[in-house]
């Protein structure tokens, strides 16, 4: 139901974009540059393990390329090729739900590819706009590690002592390399002579598990779920 709610968003604000491009006032305006921010991560598990926001960085280029203007709504496409470091840090309790010294994050680097359907009001030259974007989001894992501390509290079967016995995710590797789902965000940008600079927040709801997720597998769900805040700088290529 979450997923078919997103998807008819993310189709509404596509199907506003092209409707905008057909009766707006043209621009062929074209902007490239790059961005950095952070990444704020956690792994939507199910069963559910008790987590802290895994932080990480992520960092690429962008392109935006505004198509028209529809009375006072700028209508553009807007996509970023990033490295992006996801993950998820637990806050470790034992079986009977108490803090334990153990600590374990697992760090996952992913190439991603967000590609939006944005909408801007305000000033288009020089002056601050406000804008809304959204569409979807693919990325590929390319590396991963675990941050494990040295104290590891066991049960009396020699695995580690934890709320439900979820403890098989120590163990295991990413095994769907290939992620993706939708994201949305608002943000700032300030136009000016000497470029665009854009200040901005976003969430990605992950569609794709990084285990599998069939009935004999121990997770029904392990999707990301990622609030990013970023900077970026554009600058005028074609205008």
């Amino acid at each position: 139901m979450i997923k078919q709610k997103l998807l008819t968003l993310l189709a509404t604000t596509m199907i506003c974009g092209l409707s905008y491009a057909e009766i707006g006032e043209p621009r062929n305006n074209l902007c490239i540059g790059g961005n950095i921010g952070i990444a704020m991560n956690t792994v939507d598990f199910e069963p559910t393990i008790k987590q802290a926001q895994h932080i990480g960085p992520t960092f690429g280029l962008s392109l935006k390329y505004t198509s028209e203007k529809y009375f006072t709504t700028y209508c553009a496409l807007y996509g970023e090729l990033n490295f992006c470091q996801l993950g998820w840090k637990e806050e470790i309790l034992d079986a009977t739900s108490q803090p334990l010294p153990d600590t374990y994050k697992r760090n996952m680097n992913y190439i991603q590819m967000p590609i939006f359907a944005r909408l801007a009001w305000g000033k288009e030259s020089k002056g601050l706009q406000f804008f809304f974007q959204a569409g979807p989001q693919f990325g590929l894992l390319i590396s991963e590690s675990s941050d494990k501390s040295n104290a590891w509290t066991l049960g009396n079967d020699g695995k580690p002592a934890r709320p439900n016995n979820v403890n098989m995710q120590y163990d295991m590797k990413v095994e769907h390399r290939f992620d993706y789902g939708i994201t949305g965000g608002l943000g700032l940008e300030y136009n000016s002579p000497i470029g665009h600079f854009i200040l901005e927040g976003r969430y990605c709801y992950g569609l794709g598990d990084i285990f599998s997720n069939s009935k004999k597998d121990p997770f029904s769900r392990s999707a990301n779920s990622t609030i990013f805040v970023k900077m970026a700088y554009l600058f005028d290529i074609k205008k």
